[in-house]
Protein backbone atom coordinates (compact mmCIF):
# COMPACT_ATOMS: atom_id res chain seq x y z
CA UNK A 1 0.00 0.00 0.00
CA UNK A 2 1.11 3.48 -0.43
CA UNK A 3 1.98 4.95 3.55
CA UNK A 4 2.74 8.39 2.74
CA UNK A 5 2.52 11.35 0.26
CA UNK A 6 4.16 14.57 0.39
CA UNK A 7 2.90 17.38 -2.10
CA UNK A 8 4.93 20.31 -2.27
CA UNK A 9 4.70 23.17 -4.40
CA UNK A 10 1.64 21.59 -6.62
CA UNK A 11 -1.37 23.85 -7.03
CA UNK A 12 -2.92 25.52 -3.83
CA UNK A 13 -0.68 23.04 -1.38
CA UNK A 14 2.61 24.66 -0.55
CA UNK A 15 3.49 21.64 1.42
CA UNK A 16 1.89 18.79 2.81
CA UNK A 17 1.80 15.28 4.05
CA UNK A 18 -0.81 12.83 4.16
CA UNK A 19 -0.39 9.47 6.54
CA UNK A 20 -2.18 6.94 5.09
CA UNK A 21 -3.62 3.72 6.29
CA UNK A 22 -4.52 0.41 4.67
CA UNK A 23 -8.46 0.25 4.16
CA UNK A 24 -10.29 3.19 3.17
CA UNK A 25 -8.63 6.75 3.42
CA UNK A 26 -11.48 9.67 2.85
CA UNK A 27 -10.60 13.08 1.35
CA UNK A 28 -12.70 15.50 2.22
CA UNK A 29 -13.06 19.66 1.92
CA UNK A 30 -14.49 22.80 0.73
CA UNK A 31 -14.60 23.16 -3.00
CA UNK A 32 -11.44 25.08 -4.59
CA UNK A 33 -9.58 23.43 -1.22
CA UNK A 34 -7.48 21.51 -3.47
CA UNK A 35 -8.51 17.95 -2.80
CA UNK A 36 -8.29 17.46 -6.95
CA UNK A 37 -4.49 18.29 -6.35
CA UNK A 38 -3.85 15.38 -4.32
CA UNK A 39 -5.07 13.20 -7.39
CA UNK A 40 -3.26 14.96 -9.29
CA UNK A 41 -0.32 14.74 -7.43
CA UNK A 42 -0.52 10.73 -7.22
CA UNK A 43 -0.58 10.70 -10.99
CA UNK A 44 3.11 12.62 -11.42
CA UNK A 45 4.05 10.61 -8.54
CA UNK A 46 3.22 7.30 -10.85
CA UNK A 47 4.66 8.61 -14.01
CA UNK A 48 1.10 10.85 -15.21
CA UNK A 49 1.68 13.89 -17.86
CA UNK A 50 3.63 17.06 -16.11
CA UNK A 51 1.55 20.08 -16.21
CA UNK A 52 4.15 23.28 -15.28
CA UNK A 53 0.98 25.37 -15.31
CA UNK A 54 0.06 24.03 -11.85
CA UNK A 55 3.27 24.65 -10.52
CA UNK A 56 3.46 27.24 -7.75
CA UNK A 57 5.56 30.09 -8.57
CA UNK A 58 7.27 30.14 -5.24
CA UNK A 59 9.25 27.86 -4.95
CA UNK A 60 9.15 27.35 -8.37
CA UNK A 61 9.04 23.80 -8.75
CA UNK A 62 6.26 20.86 -7.44
CA UNK A 63 7.31 18.19 -5.72
CA UNK A 64 5.87 14.91 -4.87
CA UNK A 65 7.06 12.08 -2.64
CA UNK A 66 5.77 8.68 -1.63
CA UNK A 67 6.50 5.75 0.63
CA UNK A 68 5.18 2.09 -0.77
CA UNK A 69 5.03 -1.19 0.78
CA UNK A 70 4.45 -3.88 -1.09
CA UNK A 71 4.15 -7.63 -0.12
CA UNK A 72 3.91 -11.47 -1.86
CA UNK A 73 4.39 -11.68 -5.41
CA UNK A 74 3.76 -8.39 -6.47
CA UNK A 75 6.60 -6.98 -4.19
CA UNK A 76 9.15 -9.79 -5.62
CA UNK A 77 8.13 -8.46 -8.89
CA UNK A 78 8.23 -4.43 -8.40
CA UNK A 79 11.76 -5.27 -6.30
CA UNK A 80 13.07 -7.48 -9.10
CA UNK A 81 12.43 -4.49 -11.87
CA UNK A 82 13.79 -1.76 -9.58
CA UNK A 83 17.24 -3.47 -8.57
CA UNK A 84 17.39 -4.72 -12.48
CA UNK A 85 17.21 -0.44 -13.05
CA UNK A 86 19.83 0.40 -10.47
CA UNK A 87 17.46 1.29 -7.31
CA UNK A 88 17.05 -0.90 -4.24
CA UNK A 89 14.29 -0.45 -1.53
CA UNK A 90 14.71 0.55 1.71
CA UNK A 91 16.41 -1.80 4.59
CA UNK A 92 12.91 -1.76 5.96
CA UNK A 93 11.36 -2.94 2.91
CA UNK A 94 9.67 -0.05 1.83
CA UNK A 95 10.08 1.98 -1.76
CA UNK A 96 10.93 5.49 -2.18
CA UNK A 97 9.66 7.54 -5.06
CA UNK A 98 9.68 11.05 -5.85
CA UNK A 99 8.73 13.00 -8.75
CA UNK A 100 9.81 17.08 -9.38
CA UNK A 101 8.08 19.33 -11.83
CA UNK A 102 9.49 22.52 -12.23
CA UNK A 103 7.92 26.01 -14.14
CA UNK A 104 9.84 25.56 -17.25
CA UNK A 105 8.18 21.71 -17.18
CA UNK A 106 10.76 20.35 -16.64
CA UNK A 107 10.36 17.13 -15.05
CA UNK A 108 12.98 14.42 -13.16
CA UNK A 109 12.07 10.87 -11.01
CA UNK A 110 13.44 9.03 -8.59
CA UNK A 111 12.96 5.40 -6.90
CA UNK A 112 15.10 3.30 -5.20
CA UNK A 113 17.28 6.00 -4.38
CA UNK A 114 18.69 6.88 -8.11
CA UNK A 115 17.32 8.86 -10.45
CA UNK A 116 14.96 7.10 -12.91
CA UNK A 117 12.78 7.93 -16.32
CA UNK A 118 9.51 8.80 -15.72
CA UNK A 119 8.61 5.89 -17.90
CA UNK A 120 9.82 3.76 -14.35
CA UNK A 121 7.55 5.27 -12.47
CA UNK A 122 4.45 4.80 -14.47
CA UNK A 123 5.61 1.16 -14.95
CA UNK A 124 5.66 0.25 -11.09
CA UNK A 125 2.33 2.56 -10.98
CA UNK A 126 0.23 0.55 -13.13
CA UNK A 127 0.99 -2.56 -11.09
CA UNK A 128 0.14 -0.95 -7.59
CA UNK A 129 -2.26 1.64 -8.50
CA UNK A 130 -5.84 2.17 -10.65
CA UNK A 131 -7.17 5.85 -10.19
CA UNK A 132 -10.62 5.97 -11.46
CA UNK A 133 -12.43 9.49 -11.45
CA UNK A 134 -15.01 11.25 -14.07
CA UNK A 135 -12.36 11.12 -17.00
CA UNK A 136 -12.30 6.99 -16.45
CA UNK A 137 -15.81 6.84 -16.58
CA UNK A 138 -15.75 8.61 -20.12
CA UNK A 139 -13.17 5.70 -21.19
CA UNK A 140 -14.97 2.91 -19.99
CA UNK A 141 -17.84 3.94 -22.65
CA UNK A 142 -15.21 3.13 -25.55
CA UNK A 143 -15.65 0.04 -27.13
CA UNK A 144 -12.28 -1.33 -26.99
CA UNK A 145 -11.84 -0.36 -23.33
CA UNK A 146 -15.35 -2.68 -22.56
CA UNK A 147 -13.54 -5.34 -24.37
CA UNK A 148 -10.51 -4.98 -22.76
CA UNK A 149 -12.16 -4.72 -19.52
CA UNK A 150 -14.17 -8.44 -20.02
CA UNK A 151 -10.57 -9.64 -21.30
CA UNK A 152 -9.61 -8.55 -17.74
CA UNK A 153 -12.40 -10.22 -15.96
CA UNK A 154 -12.20 -13.32 -18.11
CA UNK A 155 -9.68 -14.23 -16.01
CA UNK A 156 -5.55 -15.83 -16.99
CA UNK A 157 -6.66 -18.85 -19.06
CA UNK A 158 -8.38 -16.34 -21.47
CA UNK A 159 -5.86 -14.49 -21.47
CA UNK A 160 -3.54 -17.29 -22.31
CA UNK A 161 -5.75 -18.00 -25.16
CA UNK A 162 -5.82 -14.53 -26.11
CA UNK A 163 -1.90 -14.69 -26.45
CA UNK A 164 -2.32 -17.35 -29.13
CA UNK A 165 -4.71 -15.74 -30.64
CA UNK A 166 -2.37 -12.94 -31.04
CA UNK A 167 0.46 -14.91 -31.91
CA UNK A 168 -1.14 -16.66 -34.32
CA UNK A 169 -2.86 -13.29 -36.12
CA UNK A 170 1.15 -12.09 -36.56
CA UNK A 171 2.02 -15.10 -38.16
CA UNK A 172 -1.34 -15.31 -40.45
CA UNK A 173 -0.78 -11.36 -41.51
CA UNK A 174 3.05 -11.50 -42.13
CA UNK A 175 2.72 -14.39 -44.66
CA UNK A 176 -0.27 -12.75 -46.06
CA UNK A 177 1.52 -9.30 -46.42
CA UNK A 178 4.64 -11.31 -47.67
CA UNK A 179 2.53 -12.94 -50.15
CA UNK A 180 0.69 -9.74 -51.62
CA UNK A 181 4.26 -8.26 -51.74
CA UNK A 182 5.85 -11.20 -54.14
CA UNK A 183 3.14 -11.11 -56.34
CA UNK A 184 2.49 -7.02 -56.76
CA UNK A 185 6.06 -6.64 -57.01
CA UNK A 186 7.38 -9.40 -58.99
CA UNK A 187 8.79 -8.26 -62.46
CA UNK A 188 11.32 -5.79 -59.98
CA UNK A 189 11.64 -8.55 -57.74
CA UNK A 190 13.27 -10.48 -60.67
CA UNK A 191 14.94 -8.06 -61.73
CA UNK A 192 17.32 -7.34 -58.38
CA UNK A 193 17.12 -10.92 -58.62
CA UNK A 194 19.43 -11.55 -61.59
CA UNK A 195 21.71 -8.72 -60.39
CA UNK A 196 22.16 -10.17 -57.35
CA UNK A 197 23.17 -13.32 -59.14
CA UNK A 198 25.24 -11.64 -61.51
CA UNK A 199 27.65 -10.50 -58.70
CA UNK A 200 27.08 -13.78 -56.84
CA UNK A 201 28.69 -15.74 -59.83
CA UNK A 202 31.34 -13.04 -60.40
CA UNK A 203 32.75 -13.62 -56.69
CA UNK A 204 31.94 -17.05 -56.79
CA UNK A 205 34.47 -17.47 -59.79
CA UNK A 206 37.04 -15.44 -57.85
CA UNK A 207 36.16 -17.29 -54.54
CA UNK A 208 38.22 -14.69 -52.24
CA UNK A 209 39.13 -16.18 -48.74
CA UNK A 210 38.88 -14.25 -45.39
CA UNK A 211 42.02 -11.89 -44.97
CA UNK A 212 43.35 -12.87 -48.54
CA UNK A 213 44.22 -9.47 -49.66
CA UNK A 214 46.65 -8.92 -46.69
CA UNK A 215 48.02 -12.50 -46.80
CA UNK A 216 48.82 -11.69 -50.86
CA UNK A 217 50.14 -8.31 -49.97
CA UNK A 218 52.57 -9.13 -47.15
CA UNK A 219 53.84 -12.31 -49.73
CA UNK A 220 54.11 -9.87 -52.81
CA UNK A 221 56.21 -7.87 -50.43
CA UNK A 222 58.71 -10.52 -49.64
CA UNK A 223 58.83 -11.59 -53.17
CA UNK A 224 59.93 -7.72 -54.37
CA UNK A 225 62.35 -7.39 -52.24
CA UNK A 226 63.86 -10.75 -52.11
CA UNK A 227 67.27 -10.17 -52.86
CA UNK A 228 67.42 -7.29 -50.10
CA UNK A 229 65.92 -9.49 -47.38
CA UNK A 230 68.59 -12.41 -48.59
CA UNK A 231 71.65 -10.19 -47.90
CA UNK A 232 70.28 -8.75 -44.78
CA UNK A 233 69.36 -12.29 -43.30
CA UNK A 234 73.14 -13.96 -44.66
CA UNK A 235 74.86 -10.58 -42.94
CA UNK A 236 73.22 -11.47 -39.73
CA UNK A 237 73.64 -15.50 -39.85
CA UNK A 238 76.89 -14.84 -40.33
CA UNK A 239 77.51 -11.97 -36.97
CA UNK A 240 75.69 -14.86 -35.01
CA UNK A 241 77.47 -18.17 -36.44
CA UNK A 242 79.68 -17.70 -38.74
CA UNK A 243 79.76 -19.14 -42.12
CA UNK A 244 82.18 -19.79 -45.85
CA UNK A 245 82.02 -16.42 -46.75
CA UNK A 246 83.26 -14.65 -43.16
CA UNK A 247 86.63 -14.45 -42.76
CA UNK A 248 88.65 -16.90 -40.62
CA UNK A 249 90.20 -14.69 -37.75
CA UNK A 250 86.69 -12.68 -37.47
CA UNK A 251 85.22 -14.49 -34.35
CA UNK A 252 81.31 -14.82 -34.67
CA UNK A 253 78.43 -13.94 -31.41
CA UNK A 254 78.42 -17.52 -30.86
CA UNK A 255 82.09 -18.46 -30.15
CA UNK A 256 82.43 -15.23 -28.41
CA UNK A 257 79.68 -16.51 -25.51
CA UNK A 258 81.08 -19.01 -25.09
CA UNK A 259 84.65 -17.79 -24.60
CA UNK A 260 82.55 -15.39 -22.39
CA UNK A 261 80.99 -18.35 -20.16
CA UNK A 262 84.10 -20.35 -19.79
CA UNK A 263 86.11 -17.46 -18.82
CA UNK A 264 83.64 -16.39 -15.79
CA UNK A 265 83.15 -20.08 -14.79
CA UNK A 266 86.74 -20.50 -14.36
CA UNK A 267 86.52 -17.95 -11.69
CA UNK A 268 82.90 -18.84 -10.04
CA UNK A 269 84.86 -20.67 -7.64
CA UNK A 270 86.45 -17.31 -6.24
CA UNK A 271 82.98 -15.09 -6.82
CA UNK A 272 79.87 -17.24 -7.17
CA UNK A 273 78.38 -13.78 -8.76
CA UNK A 274 80.58 -14.68 -11.60
CA UNK A 275 78.78 -17.99 -11.93
CA UNK A 276 75.25 -16.91 -12.08
CA UNK A 277 76.76 -14.40 -14.78
CA UNK A 278 78.23 -17.28 -17.03
CA UNK A 279 74.77 -18.91 -16.61
CA UNK A 280 73.13 -15.77 -17.73
CA UNK A 281 75.23 -16.37 -20.89
CA UNK A 282 74.61 -19.36 -21.33
CA UNK A 283 71.02 -18.41 -22.01
CA UNK A 284 71.60 -16.31 -24.18
CA UNK A 285 74.00 -18.56 -26.18
CA UNK A 286 71.12 -20.83 -26.21
CA UNK A 287 68.64 -18.25 -27.77
CA UNK A 288 71.36 -16.80 -29.73
CA UNK A 289 71.68 -20.51 -31.48
CA UNK A 290 67.80 -20.35 -31.91
CA UNK A 291 68.00 -17.07 -33.91
CA UNK A 292 70.74 -18.73 -35.93
CA UNK A 293 68.89 -21.89 -36.76
CA UNK A 294 65.89 -19.89 -37.80
CA UNK A 295 68.28 -17.35 -40.12
CA UNK A 296 69.23 -20.65 -42.20
CA UNK A 297 65.56 -21.89 -42.47
CA UNK A 298 64.46 -18.54 -43.78
CA UNK A 299 67.35 -18.14 -46.09
CA UNK A 300 66.30 -22.03 -47.24
CA UNK A 301 62.56 -21.15 -47.37
CA UNK A 302 63.59 -17.20 -49.00
CA UNK A 303 63.37 -17.88 -52.82
CA UNK A 304 63.05 -14.72 -55.80
CA UNK A 305 60.03 -16.91 -57.76
CA UNK A 306 59.00 -14.19 -60.70
CA UNK A 307 56.14 -16.43 -61.87
CA UNK A 308 55.03 -16.92 -58.07
CA UNK A 309 54.95 -13.19 -58.26
CA UNK A 310 53.34 -12.65 -61.62
CA UNK A 311 50.07 -15.15 -60.20
CA UNK A 312 50.02 -12.97 -56.86
CA UNK A 313 49.37 -10.02 -59.15
CA UNK A 314 46.83 -11.22 -61.02
CA UNK A 315 45.09 -12.15 -57.66
CA UNK A 316 45.49 -9.06 -56.15
CA UNK A 317 43.97 -7.58 -59.19
CA UNK A 318 41.19 -10.30 -59.44
CA UNK A 319 40.60 -9.25 -56.07
CA UNK A 320 40.46 -5.52 -55.91
CA UNK A 321 37.57 -5.79 -59.29
CA UNK A 322 35.00 -7.16 -56.04
CA UNK A 323 36.01 -4.60 -53.99
CA UNK A 324 35.63 -2.17 -56.15
CA UNK A 325 32.01 -3.13 -56.76
CA UNK A 326 30.95 -4.70 -53.52
CA UNK A 327 32.48 -3.33 -50.79
CA UNK A 328 35.91 -2.21 -49.32
CA UNK A 329 38.19 -5.20 -48.88
CA UNK A 330 38.26 -9.07 -49.25
CA UNK A 331 36.00 -9.59 -45.78
CA UNK A 332 33.36 -6.77 -47.20
CA UNK A 333 32.98 -9.14 -50.15
CA UNK A 334 32.33 -12.38 -48.93
CA UNK A 335 29.70 -10.29 -46.06
CA UNK A 336 28.04 -9.01 -49.48
CA UNK A 337 28.25 -12.50 -50.90
CA UNK A 338 25.71 -13.86 -47.43
CA UNK A 339 23.65 -10.85 -47.73
CA UNK A 340 22.79 -11.69 -50.96
CA UNK A 341 22.23 -15.59 -50.56
CA UNK A 342 19.71 -14.79 -48.02
CA UNK A 343 18.30 -11.52 -50.10
CA UNK A 344 17.71 -14.02 -52.79
CA UNK A 345 15.72 -16.09 -50.82
CA UNK A 346 13.26 -13.38 -50.25
CA UNK A 347 13.51 -11.97 -53.47
CA UNK A 348 11.39 -15.77 -54.98
CA UNK A 349 8.51 -15.19 -56.60
CA UNK A 350 8.36 -18.77 -58.17
CA UNK A 351 5.04 -20.33 -58.81
CA UNK A 352 6.53 -23.00 -56.48
CA UNK A 353 7.04 -20.59 -53.88
CA UNK A 354 3.47 -18.76 -54.31
CA UNK A 355 1.83 -21.75 -53.87
CA UNK A 356 3.96 -22.99 -50.66
CA UNK A 357 2.80 -19.60 -49.06
CA UNK A 358 -0.83 -19.58 -50.41
CA UNK A 359 -0.70 -22.97 -48.77
CA UNK A 360 0.27 -21.18 -45.15
CA UNK A 361 -1.74 -18.40 -45.71
CA UNK A 362 -4.90 -21.14 -45.79
CA UNK A 363 -3.64 -23.17 -42.86
CA UNK A 364 -2.95 -20.17 -40.55
CA UNK A 365 -6.11 -18.34 -41.49
CA UNK A 366 -7.86 -21.30 -40.60
CA UNK A 367 -5.89 -21.38 -36.60
CA UNK A 368 -6.62 -17.63 -36.74
CA UNK A 369 -9.94 -18.39 -37.43
CA UNK A 370 -10.42 -21.40 -34.39
CA UNK A 371 -8.40 -19.08 -32.31
CA UNK A 372 -10.69 -16.22 -32.40
CA UNK A 373 -13.60 -18.82 -32.02
CA UNK A 374 -12.49 -19.97 -28.98
CA UNK A 375 -11.72 -16.46 -27.74
CA UNK A 376 -15.48 -15.58 -28.35
CA UNK A 377 -16.86 -18.19 -27.03
CA UNK A 378 -14.94 -17.62 -23.71
CA UNK A 379 -15.91 -13.77 -23.91
CA UNK A 380 -19.91 -14.86 -23.85
CA UNK A 381 -19.31 -17.07 -21.17
CA UNK A 382 -17.30 -14.40 -19.42
CA UNK A 383 -19.93 -11.65 -19.86
CA UNK A 384 -22.96 -13.51 -18.45
CA UNK A 385 -20.96 -13.78 -15.53
CA UNK A 386 -20.05 -10.44 -15.63
CA UNK A 387 -22.88 -8.96 -16.13
CA UNK A 388 -24.86 -11.05 -13.59
CA UNK A 389 -21.98 -9.68 -10.76
CA UNK A 390 -22.42 -6.68 -11.97
CA UNK A 391 -26.13 -6.72 -11.80
CA UNK A 392 -25.85 -7.66 -8.11
CA UNK A 393 -23.71 -5.10 -7.59
CA UNK A 394 -26.21 -2.26 -8.58
CA UNK A 395 -28.79 -3.79 -6.82
CA UNK A 396 -26.61 -2.83 -3.54
CA UNK A 397 -26.38 0.92 -5.21
CA UNK A 398 -29.47 1.95 -4.80
CA UNK A 399 -30.69 0.28 -8.64
CA UNK A 400 -32.84 -2.45 -7.85
CA UNK A 401 -34.33 -3.17 -10.65
CA UNK A 402 -31.44 -1.95 -13.47
CA UNK A 403 -30.04 -4.77 -15.05
CA UNK A 404 -26.55 -5.08 -17.15
CA UNK A 405 -26.22 -6.90 -20.44
CA UNK A 406 -22.76 -7.36 -22.01
CA UNK A 407 -23.34 -7.76 -25.55
CA UNK A 408 -20.41 -9.88 -27.30
CA UNK A 409 -21.07 -9.42 -31.30
CA UNK A 410 -19.20 -10.44 -34.02
CA UNK A 411 -17.30 -7.57 -35.67
CA UNK A 412 -18.87 -5.91 -39.07
CA UNK A 413 -17.35 -6.68 -42.16
CA UNK A 414 -16.11 -4.02 -44.48
CA UNK A 415 -13.65 -1.69 -42.50
CA UNK A 416 -10.03 -1.48 -43.32
CA UNK A 417 -9.16 -4.87 -41.46
CA UNK A 418 -9.09 -7.93 -43.42
CA UNK A 419 -12.30 -10.68 -42.24
CA UNK A 420 -12.73 -14.70 -41.82
CA UNK A 421 -15.32 -17.12 -41.01
CA UNK A 422 -15.16 -17.38 -36.76
CA UNK A 423 -17.66 -20.01 -35.48
CA UNK A 424 -19.91 -20.02 -38.90
CA UNK A 425 -19.95 -16.28 -39.38
CA UNK A 426 -17.87 -13.56 -41.59
CA UNK A 427 -16.67 -11.29 -39.27
CA UNK A 428 -13.81 -8.27 -39.60
CA UNK A 429 -10.89 -9.85 -37.61
CA UNK A 430 -7.88 -7.90 -35.96
CA UNK A 431 -5.10 -9.05 -33.29
CA UNK A 432 -8.01 -9.01 -30.26
CA UNK A 433 -10.34 -11.51 -32.34
CA UNK A 434 -13.70 -10.90 -33.75
CA UNK A 435 -16.04 -10.00 -31.59
CA UNK A 436 -17.18 -6.27 -30.59
CA UNK A 437 -18.07 -6.15 -26.69
CA UNK A 438 -20.88 -3.33 -25.40
CA UNK A 439 -22.14 -2.81 -21.88
CA UNK A 440 -25.70 -2.42 -22.48
CA UNK A 441 -28.01 -0.75 -19.15
CA UNK A 442 -31.63 -1.66 -18.79
CA UNK A 443 -32.33 1.03 -16.24
CA UNK A 444 -35.66 -0.34 -15.11
CA UNK A 445 -38.11 -3.34 -16.22
CA UNK A 446 -39.79 -2.72 -19.87
CA UNK A 447 -36.88 0.10 -20.78
CA UNK A 448 -34.93 -0.91 -23.74
CA UNK A 449 -31.57 -2.01 -23.32
CA UNK A 450 -29.27 1.03 -24.30
CA UNK A 451 -25.42 1.34 -24.56
CA UNK A 452 -24.26 3.26 -21.33
CA UNK A 453 -22.89 6.34 -22.78
CA UNK A 454 -27.04 6.30 -23.69
CA UNK A 455 -28.76 4.95 -21.13
CA UNK A 456 -26.87 5.95 -18.17
CA UNK A 457 -27.47 9.64 -16.23
CA UNK A 458 -24.37 11.13 -14.56
CA UNK A 459 -25.18 9.09 -11.08
CA UNK A 460 -26.06 5.84 -12.96
CA UNK A 461 -22.46 6.11 -14.67
CA UNK A 462 -20.72 6.69 -11.00
CA UNK A 463 -22.53 3.63 -9.71
CA UNK A 464 -21.92 1.71 -12.59
CA UNK A 465 -18.39 1.93 -12.68
CA UNK A 466 -17.99 1.66 -8.95
CA UNK A 467 -20.43 -1.84 -9.21
CA UNK A 468 -17.87 -3.00 -12.01
CA UNK A 469 -14.46 -1.66 -9.91
CA UNK A 470 -16.12 -4.05 -6.97
CA UNK A 471 -16.57 -7.32 -9.17
CA UNK A 472 -12.65 -6.51 -10.72
CA UNK A 473 -11.22 -6.67 -6.95
CA UNK A 474 -12.59 -10.26 -6.60
CA UNK A 475 -10.08 -10.55 -9.37
CA UNK A 476 -6.79 -9.16 -8.11
CA UNK A 477 -5.65 -6.30 -9.23
CA UNK A 478 -3.50 -3.34 -8.13
CA UNK A 479 -3.14 -3.35 -4.23
CA UNK A 480 -4.50 0.42 -4.13
CA UNK A 481 -7.32 2.00 -5.86
CA UNK A 482 -8.24 5.55 -5.85
CA UNK A 483 -11.93 7.08 -6.70
CA UNK A 484 -12.11 11.26 -7.54
CA UNK A 485 -15.61 12.08 -6.51
CA UNK A 486 -16.87 9.22 -8.31
CA UNK A 487 -20.13 9.38 -6.11
CA UNK A 488 -21.06 12.92 -8.54
CA UNK A 489 -24.70 13.21 -8.89
CA UNK A 490 -25.69 10.91 -6.47
CA UNK A 491 -27.09 11.44 -3.15
CA UNK A 492 -29.66 9.53 -0.56
CA UNK A 493 -29.80 5.72 0.26
CA UNK A 494 -27.29 5.80 -2.74
CA UNK A 495 -24.73 7.83 -1.43
CA UNK A 496 -24.68 4.61 1.60
CA UNK A 497 -24.74 2.35 -0.51
CA UNK A 498 -21.73 3.47 -2.43
CA UNK A 499 -19.73 4.32 0.86
CA UNK A 500 -20.63 0.79 1.83
CA UNK A 501 -19.38 -0.62 -1.24
CA UNK A 502 -16.42 1.00 -0.89
CA UNK A 503 -15.66 0.07 2.27
CA UNK A 504 -16.26 -4.04 1.36
CA UNK A 505 -13.41 -3.01 -0.88
CA UNK A 506 -10.88 -1.63 1.42
CA UNK A 507 -10.98 -5.11 3.00
CA UNK A 508 -8.89 -6.72 0.20
CA UNK A 509 -7.56 -2.98 -0.99
CA UNK A 510 -6.00 0.31 0.35
CA UNK A 511 -8.53 2.58 -1.24
CA UNK A 512 -7.95 6.15 -1.52
CA UNK A 513 -11.81 8.35 -2.33
CA UNK A 514 -12.29 12.02 -2.78
CA UNK A 515 -15.83 12.84 -1.85
CA UNK A 516 -18.25 15.60 -1.69
CA UNK A 517 -20.93 13.18 0.31
CA UNK A 518 -20.78 12.54 3.92
CA UNK A 519 -22.62 9.33 3.69
CA UNK A 520 -19.32 8.48 2.10
CA UNK A 521 -17.15 9.86 4.10
CA UNK A 522 -18.67 8.20 7.17
CA UNK A 523 -17.36 4.71 6.39
CA UNK A 524 -13.34 5.76 6.31
CA UNK A 525 -11.18 4.19 8.30
CA UNK A 526 -9.12 7.37 8.04
CA UNK A 527 -10.20 11.02 7.25
CA UNK A 528 -8.18 13.35 5.70
CA UNK A 529 -9.63 17.11 5.49
CA UNK A 530 -7.66 19.37 2.96
CA UNK A 531 -8.83 22.40 4.31
CA UNK A 532 -7.62 26.40 2.73
CA UNK A 533 -5.47 29.12 3.99
CA UNK A 534 -6.61 32.53 3.09
CA UNK A 535 -5.24 34.76 5.39
CA UNK A 536 -1.63 35.91 4.24
CA UNK A 537 -0.97 37.22 0.41
CA UNK A 538 -1.29 33.78 -1.46
CA UNK A 539 -4.34 31.15 -0.76
CA UNK A 540 -2.42 27.89 0.25
CA UNK A 541 -4.15 24.40 1.33
CA UNK A 542 -2.89 21.78 3.83
CA UNK A 543 -4.45 18.09 4.63
CA UNK A 544 -4.89 17.22 8.48
CA UNK A 545 -6.22 13.94 9.63
CA UNK A 546 -9.51 13.89 11.82
CA UNK A 547 -10.82 12.39 14.40
CA UNK A 548 -13.34 11.80 17.09
CA UNK A 549 -15.48 15.53 17.35
CA UNK A 550 -13.68 16.59 14.55
CA UNK A 551 -14.92 14.40 12.30
CA UNK A 552 -18.60 15.18 13.34
CA UNK A 553 -17.88 18.52 12.87
CA UNK A 554 -16.40 18.18 9.20
CA UNK A 555 -19.17 15.54 8.61
CA UNK A 556 -21.97 18.16 9.90
CA UNK A 557 -20.14 20.53 7.34
CA UNK A 558 -20.48 18.08 4.62
CA UNK A 559 -24.31 17.54 5.28
CA UNK A 560 -25.55 21.47 6.21
CA UNK A 561 -22.45 23.60 5.93
CA UNK A 562 -22.86 24.20 9.28
CA UNK A 563 -19.88 22.85 11.79
CA UNK A 564 -20.63 24.21 15.31
CA UNK A 565 -24.80 23.32 14.66
CA UNK A 566 -25.32 20.67 17.31
CA UNK A 567 -28.51 19.22 15.42
CA UNK A 568 -26.02 18.63 12.51
CA UNK A 569 -23.00 17.34 14.63
CA UNK A 570 -25.91 15.37 16.04
CA UNK A 571 -26.92 13.76 12.66
CA UNK A 572 -22.91 13.55 12.01
CA UNK A 573 -22.52 11.11 14.86
CA UNK A 574 -25.94 9.05 13.95
CA UNK A 575 -24.21 8.76 10.42
CA UNK A 576 -20.59 7.95 11.50
CA UNK A 577 -22.44 5.18 14.40
CA UNK A 578 -24.23 3.10 11.63
CA UNK A 579 -21.07 3.18 9.53
CA UNK A 580 -19.13 1.55 12.06
CA UNK A 581 -21.48 -0.84 12.46
CA UNK A 582 -22.02 -1.62 8.84
CA UNK A 583 -17.76 -1.74 8.54
CA UNK A 584 -17.63 -4.77 11.27
CA UNK A 585 -17.31 -8.17 9.07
Amino acid sequence: MLEELRITGLGVIEDTTLPLTGGMNVITGETGAGKTMVVTGLGLLFGGRADAGRVRAQPGRAVVEGRLRLGGRLADAVHARIVDAGGEPDEDGSLLLSRTVTVEGRSRAHLGGRSMPVSMLGEVGEQVVAVHGQSDQLRLLRPAEQRAALDRFAGPEHEKLLDALREAYGRWRHVVDDLADRRRNARARNQEADLMRLGLDEITRVDPQPGEDDELKAEAQRLEHAEGLRTAAQLAHQCVAGGAEAADETPDATALLGTARRTLEAQAGTDPALGELAGRLEEAATLVADVSAELSTYLAALDADPARLQVIYERRAALRALTRKYADDVDGVIAWAERARTRLSDLDSSDELLDELDREATRLAGEVAELAGRVSTSRQEAATRFAEQVTVELAGLAMPHARIDVAVVSRPVGRAEPSLTVNGVEAGIGPDGADEVELRLLAHPGAPSLPLQRGASGGELSRVMLAIEVVFAGSGGPPTLVFDEVDAGVGGQAAVEIGRRLARLARSHQVLVVTHLPQVAAFADRHLVVAKDTGGAVTTSGVRVVEDTERARELARMLAGLPDSDLGIAHAEELLAVAAKERRP
